[in-house]
């Protein structure tokens, strides 16, 4: 039986991964110069000689690694309306129906968001329409961007557009209109026909054939590349991997997000009939990791999208401003969501809490200024469990320089900001991913790490010479 591999980091984000014996020795500080692994260890940091002095790299790399910090919100969701004509059962808000009145966003309230976006000494913007349904609001949200756009003239900002949406109220005018401002449309698709029909049902009872024709009609005119999906894994799709990932390949999808259903809002009272143990997901995962490596080793890409971000974060010093793994936490500081109603929230997440009653995540309203909001109540107390290498269960962990705090889904499960990582949902994910990857890590096959590579650095799989060389 092979020996066992103990994974060591270090504040800088360095790793390495050493027998048992070689781990006793660094720490006890008797590894000899002449042994293999002395210099490797050396360079990463994890032997330091006095004589050496500083090289100011690790200080480089840290500066990296947090930059996010420095940057302000830089996603600002627009929810412009809550109404919809889906019935998702792992829905995470309380949707109004079609005809409902008093759930839309108002002009004045979405012109006030603005002013908060420009407020952002952010250079890069990215504002996301949200609902409910925003294509049910389509002028709204074309009135928001033809104004973004016009201010931008004056701030000169990196300014991005992205919608979430059925795509079944999207014609050839809206795309037109989402091609020619660049507006990028992410959409859910959540397996096969009948699986996605039975958690996605709409009243004419064909989510999945008006979906599908929404994504054809807007590929022919926005691209490939311009719409996204994703899937929401229930209960029910954990059971075959590979059915959820053929049917993203059938669809001609490059890849794939594989998330699990929300603890958040309405989406808790449903949990009982379509949701699971975090163990069943990563034990889903590391089937769908393993059939999705084997595609990229047959020459076929298709990307996890989520693996991709924890392995940048894992081989590269660059963050990818994915706001759920920021430490500090990127509620407030990365994103903000300006709510139908002129309410503003620190994220998505918190919104949905709200929905249900648990108002304590509010920083306050649109006609407020940036600095009030990020100074309100909720984000002083949000700030208790927002710095992850302080936190308890957290600051003594393997993982923590690849991970974040997440203080609103702890507030929201547990009760506070900071909660219990012996019991976190947050965690066991996490962990659980970060040992899958770390295990193909530490098996080292080249095959692997040169798909590991291509994910975490965003490039063609034929560019990765082998794990380490980049073709230019």
């Amino acid at each position: 039986m092979a020996s066992p591999t103990l994974l060591v980091t270090n504040v800088a984000g360095e790793f390495a991964l050493l027998s048992p014996p070689d781990h006793a020795g660094l720490i006890a500080g008797t590894l000899p110069e002449d042994h293999p692994r002395y210099f490797d260890l050396l360079a990463r940091n994890f032997i330091v000689r006095p004589e050496r002095g500083g090289t100011g790299l690790e200080r480089a790399v840290a500066r990296t690694r947090k930059a996010f910090a420095l940057e302000g919100p830089s996603l600002h969701i627009f929810v412009v309306t809550l109404r919809c004509d889906h019935a998702c059962g792992y829905c995470q808000v309380s949707r109004a129906a079609l005809d409902a009145k008093g759930y839309d966003m108002s002009w004045e309230h979405a012109n006030a968001a603005l002013d908060r976006v420009f407020e952002s000494p952010a250079h890069a913007l990215t504002i996301e329409f949200q609902g409910g349904e925003p294509a049910l609001r389509f002028d709204l949200v074309r009135q928001i961007v033809l104004e973004a756009e016009a201010r931008n003239d004056l701030h000169g900002r990196q300014l991005r557009f992205s919608m979430v949406s059925t795509l079944h109220h999207l014609g050839d005018e809206e795309l037109a209109f989402c091609r020619d401002h660049e507006i990028h449309i992410s959409t859910s698709i959540d397996g096969p026909a009948a699986l996605h029909d039975r958690q996605r049902p709409n009243p004419t009872r064909d989510s999945w054939t008006r979906t599908i024709a929404g994504l054809e009609r807007a590929r022919s005119i926005l691209g490939y590349q311009g719409v996204a999906a994703m899937p929401t894994l229930t209960k029910a799709a954990l059971a075959n991997p590979r059915e959820v990932i053929d049917t993203y390949r059938d669809l001609g999808f490059g890849s794939i997000f594989l998330r699990p259903i929300s603890p958040y809002g309405f989406a808790r009272k449903t949990r009982r009939a379509i949701g699971y143990e975090m163990s069943d997901f990563v034990s889903f995962y590391a089937e769908a990791l393993a059939y999705l490596l084997e595609l990229n080793r047959q020459g076929e890409t298709m990307v996890e999208t989520y693996a991709s971000i924890l392995l940048r974060h894992i081989l590269s010093p660059f963050h990818t401003g994915y706001v759920d793994l920021r430490s500090p936490a990127g509620a407030g500081l990365g994103v903000l969501v300006y709510n139908y109603d002129g309410q503003v929230y620190p994220a998505d997440e918190a919104r949905m809490a709200a929905e249900t009653g648990d108002t304590r995540f509010a920083l306050g309203r649109v006609d407020d200024t940036l600095e009030a909001l990020l100074t309100s109540p909720a984000m002083r107390w949000l700030a208790q469990g927002s710095i992850a290498e302080t936190l308890p269960g957290c600051r003594d962990c393997a993982f923590v320089p690849f991970c974040g705090a997440d203080p609103v889904y702890h507030a929201a499960a547990q009760g506070d900001p900071i909660g219990d990582r012996a019991t976190s949902e947050f965690c066991a994910k996490h962990m659980g991913l970060f040992k899958i990857l770390f295990g193909h890590i530490a098996e080292g096959d080249p095959e692997t790490m040169r798909t590991f590579t291509a994910w975490a650095l965003n490039r063609p799989r034929e560019d990765i010479v082998e794990a380490g060389f980049v073709e230019q």
